[in-house]
């Protein structure tokens, strides 16, 4: 479901008055509603005319007006140049099919990321499974292979103390002699 849009009037003295929010705003603000994913309406508050695409070309405008990027001159001079209509629609697909490029290619470099985080994240979580509590059937195999393994030292422990006693035996002899 969409959420609904937020509704911007444009008054005569250029203000912006945010319906929902029932504050007015400036054009910052409609970015950042725009950069948060809220769908932006603004609406002359006279006539009801649709000012959002007038709105949002200014907000790119102010942007580019602080950073050397944005819009290579060419193509803002060859925006001008398309007065007519065939050239305004090429323009337009052009921009959209670059725009879409560039969403697929920051699609496949944060699916990438994503790999290589469980990827790096791997060895973490076999260490995790090696270092944790077995669970109920481990355990019983885990406890069988403990009393195995503790059977089999004693019986070395036993052997170790007849060789022990052996050896204790022989000296005394030898010793006596």
């Amino acid at each position: 479901m969409e959420p609904a849009s937020v509704v911007i009037k444009k008054y005569g003295n250029r203000r912006l008055y945010d319906t929902s929010g029932s504050r007015y705003v400036n054009l910052e603000e409609i970015a950042a509603l725009i950069r948060k994913g809220k769908p932006v309406q603004v609406v002359d508050a006279k006539t009801g005319e649709d000012l959002t695409r007038v709105t949002l070309t200014q907000i790119i405008t102010e942007d580019a007006k602080d950073k050397p990027t944005g819009l290579p001159l060419e193509l803002l001079r060859q925006l001008i140049v398309a007065s007519d209509q065939t050239r305004q629609e090429f323009v337009m697909w052009y921009l959209k099919s670059a725009f879409d490029a560039y969403e697929s290619v920051q699609d496949a470099v944060q699916s990438r990321l994503g790999q290589m985080q469980s990827a790096i994240l791997s060895p973490v979580e076999s260490v995790k499974r090696l270092l944790s509590v077995p669970t109920q059937t481990g355990d019983r195999e885990d406890r069988s292979e403990l009393a195995v393994l503790r059977k089999r030292l004693a019986e070395l422990e036993k052997r170790g103390k007849r060789a022990h006693s052996k050896k204790q035996k022989n000296r005394r002899r030898t010793g006596n002699a």
